[in-house]
């Protein structure tokens, strides 16, 4: 009975939706967050009888034949990349990407990560760090006696001070872009490394090679729709059910089979 297997795996199929949903809903207030979705694909088919087949009968050419298939496989949980709406908050600080780049910061391990999440901090030596502690690349330290700082959309970022009119430039915040951004891995914390399937990363200037501006003063908000998702969360409550009643079918089919005198 094929029907209990073939079920099993539409059952495991979505199981893995939910999964993906309820990640996306928690998180609706992640700064930057892109919400993912679960492909999927067809098994393999068994091929009682291949389509164009000779019908032995009469030497005529099948037009169909007979293909049976398996179930279905997960084949990806992909990034849905989307600009999510900025939201002001005021703070000299935090520093929203207009457009599709990536910040880089520098992991404890000496490896490059990049993120969209642009509520940035700075510590006691005043230098630039995420709200995880880790360095923004390239660094920028901020006088103690600056009054106030400012970026500008091409990254530049200008300290004030108290006595002096004019801004001293302090450095620029660089945006990277990748070839496949949906092969970034993920680590969490709003952070992704590159992989061999997103390619090297292009490292430029804000507001040049189409990778956006910065925003001082604004946050990107998570892209996740909530009506849609809760629209598909009750598609694979559906798909789930469904396919629980075909293997309470194929079940009560084996047991009037068994009961056969």
């Amino acid at each position: 009975m094929k029907a209990l297997k073939i079920a099993a795996t539409g059952m495991n199929a979505q199981q893995l939706r939910v999964e993906t949903i309820s990640n996306n809903l928690a998180n609706m207030s992640t700064t930057g967050y892109n919400p993912r979705r679960a492909e999927f694909a067809d098994l393999h088919y068994q091929q009682a009888t291949r389509p164009g087949t000779i019908n032995s009968a009469d030497g005529t050419v099948l037009p169909t034949g007979v293909q049976l298939g398996l179930g279905v496989r997960p084949a990806a949980v992909s990034v849905h990349v989307s600009q999510g709406a900025l939201s002001a908050t005021g703070n000299d600080l935090d520093v929203a990407v207009d457009g599709q780049g990536f910040l880089e910061v520098t992991l404890p391990s000496g490896q490059s990560a990049y993120t969209r999440d642009g509520g940035l901090k700075r510590t006691g030596e005043g230098l630039i760090v995420t709200s995880d502690g880790l360095p923004v690349s390239p660094q920028i330290t901020i006088p103690s006696d600056a009054r106030s700082i400012s970026v500008n959309p091409d990254g530049e970022v200008y300290a004030y001070f108290s006595e002096e009119p004019e801004g001293q430039l302090l450095g620029q915040f660089s945006l990277v872009g990748f070839n496949n951004v949906k092969g970034l891995e993920a680590l969490g914390d709003n952070l992704f490394t590159e992989t061999e399937a997103s390619g090297a990363p292009l490292v430029t200037t804000p507001g040049q090679d189409g990778l956006g501006t910065l925003r001082q003063g604004y946050l990107e908000s998570s892209s996740v729709d909530a009506v849609r998702q809760i629209t598909e969360l009750i598609e694979a409550q559906r798909g789930y059910e469904m396919n629980s009643k075909v293997i309470s079918a194929a079940d009560q089919m084996m047991s009037a089979t068994a009961q056969v005198r």
